[in-house]
Formats: structure tokens, C-alpha cells, sequence
């Protein structure tokens, strides 16, 4: 591995979302307070957009789906922390009917590398023999808009929807995190932060011990990253923010540990096996 020499005083190119666990892990960090972290230049992306980044090489650090690990890991290694894994926090299938039938439907998804995505195609390869029918990439902010208007039978939904999905006066179909706990027993894995490899091992466990000091001193004082996760959370109700954060910034976020990656290796184990992904290495997951 060739390893880039960083000028200190040069940021670190970073994308994540606006959603509000991302800017509550991140705010310490992006704000200069955690003590020796380098410094950070912030793009606010969403989820597709930071996965085609990731297949390209563009920038430093990124938050990606972990189903998009097969396709980058050459070139990024997998933090231990930051990313969102959970249980009780999985994707949702809403349609506008109770009990839609989705057997040749068109349903919106946040982004065809997505985890969503992907569970949702396990899910639907045993509960929907007859497939799906046409897959559309919207943002996720849209998808909900578009179920209730009628431009697609279904949307495939992540982040706050689990909170709000009611109010457009939507159903929940199937929950996607449900399905793989029962069958699984495993947490589910979402989001990964990851870094480009010719950084460094070095810099790699800086960016790592940057990541763990950031989420904890949002934990340690929650009102400090307030004005910034409402900044960004695009008019989203506080309390909705609030119970955003609570579900998606948990243990696992601080570190992965054994059931985080049993959970992603999992998940990318028995895509590959359906082959819906590329198989990983042995060594694929390893961070230094």
C-alpha cells in the first residue's frame, strides 16, 4: 500500500448527510474540538451520492452504506466507528394501501447500493416469489411524497421516515430490520464510515480516536451539537431529531465490536451468496 504523506495544516475531505446522527457524531470534530483530530473540509451529500464518491475514490473520508463495501474496500478501509448499526432501526417498505400487494409494483429506493436496498432485495426474494417490478432512485426525502401522490406503489425509507411516515398518511408495509433481526438475530448494519487506505495506518487510528471523541462528547453534552443538527435537518421538528439521534447513535457508533462486524459480514456474506454483491476477502473488513 502507497501511503500518502498529509500536510498537517491541509483538512481532511469529508461527506456525510445532514441527517441528525450524522451532524451530532460529526459536530465536535467538524467544529475543531476534539483535541489533536485533524482539520475538516465538510460536504453534506446525500446517501447515493456519497456511495457513487466511494466507487470513484473522490475524497478522504465518507459515509457510505455498507452495502457498497464490496465495491470499495481495495481502496477504503472500514473505521470501527462512527457508522450507524442498531436494532429496531431498520428500513421500512410503505405503500398507500394496507397490504399492497408489491408483485410487479414500482417501488422507490434511496440508492441501488443502498443497505436499505439491499435488505430489502433478501426480504423480497422470500416474501415476494413473483418479484417487484420497476426499481426508481429517488432522494430519500422524496420517496414519501411520492407514495402518498401515487408516482410509485411503494417507497423503500430510512432515517426520520420511521417517525413521520403517518403524517403523509402512509402504511407500513414490512420493516426490513425487523425481518433480518428475526432471521439473523444480528444488529442492523446501515451506515460505515470509511477512509482511504493510502492515508496511513497512522492517520487511519487518528481518524478512528477522532470519530470516538466526537460521538462522546456529543453524548456528553447534547446542546452542544444542537444548533448544528438543526441547521441541517431541513426543517425536521426537533423532537423528531431528537429521537433520530437516539436511535441511530448507540453503542455500536462508538464502536463496531464483535456483533457490529457479525453483523456486516453477515449481511455482505449472504448478498454475495444470492449474488447480489461481490465477494469479500478475508481480510476485507481489517482497519490497519
Amino acid at each position: 500500500m502507497n501511503e500518502t504523506t498529509r500536510n498537517p495544516s491541509n483538512p481532511l475531505h469529508i461527506a456525510f448527510s445532514p441527517c441528525p446522527n450524522d451532524t451530532f457524531v460529526f459536530d465536535a470534530w467538524a467544529h475543531g474540538r476534539v483535541p489533536g483530530a485533524p482539520a475538516l473540509d465538510v460536504t453534506f451529500a446525500d446517501i447515493d451520492i456519497t456511495n457513487g464518491m466511494a466507487e470513484r475514490g473522490e475524497l478522504d473520508v465518507l459515509k457510505v452504506s455498507y452495502a457498497v463495501l464490496p465495491w470499495v474496500l481495495d481502496e477504503y478501509a472500514l473505521l470501527p466507528c462512527g457508522g450507524a448499526l442498531g436494532r429496531g432501526c431498520g428500513p421500512l417498505v410503505l405503500t398507500k394501501e394496507a397490504g399492497t400487494d408489491l408483485t410487479g409494483r414500482t417501488v422507490a429506493v434511496p440508492s441501488e447500493r443502498s443497505t436499505a436496498y439491499l435488505l430489502f432485495r433478501l426480504w423480497a426474494a422470500e416474501v415476494v416469489p413473483g418479484g417487484v417490478g420497476d426499481i426508481v432512485v429517488m432522494p430519500f426525502d422524496e420517496i414519501m411524497p411520492a407514495v402518498r401522490d401515487g408516482k410509485v406503489d411503494a417507497g423503500l425509507v430510512i432515517h426520520e421516515a420511521r417517525f413521520t411516515y403517518q403524517n403523509y398518511r402512509l402504511h407500513n408495509l414490512a420493516d426490513m430490520g425487523r425481518h433480518w433481526e428475526e432471521t439473523t438475530g444480528l444488529p442492523i448494519p446501515l451506515g460505515a464510515i470509511i477512509a482511504k487506505r493510502s492515508l496511513g495506518s497512522d492517520t487511519l487510528k487518528l481518524l478512528a480516536e477522532s470519530v470516538r471523541t466526537s460521538v462522546r462528547m456529543a453524548w456528553d453534552d447534547p446542546q452542544a451539537s444542537r444548533p448544528y443538527v438543526l441547521e441541517h435537518a431541513q426543517e425536521m421538528d426537533p423532537a423528531v431529531a431528537d429521537q433520530h439521534i437516539g436511535l441511530y447513535v448507540n453503542e455500536f457508533t462508538a464502536d463496531l465490536g464483535e456483533d457490529g462486524y457479525a453483523a456486516i459480514r453477515g449481511l455482505l456474506t449472504r448478498a454475495a451468496a444470492e449474488g447480489l454483491v461481490p465477494p469479500l476477502g478475508p481480510d476485507a473488513l481489517s482497519f490497519v
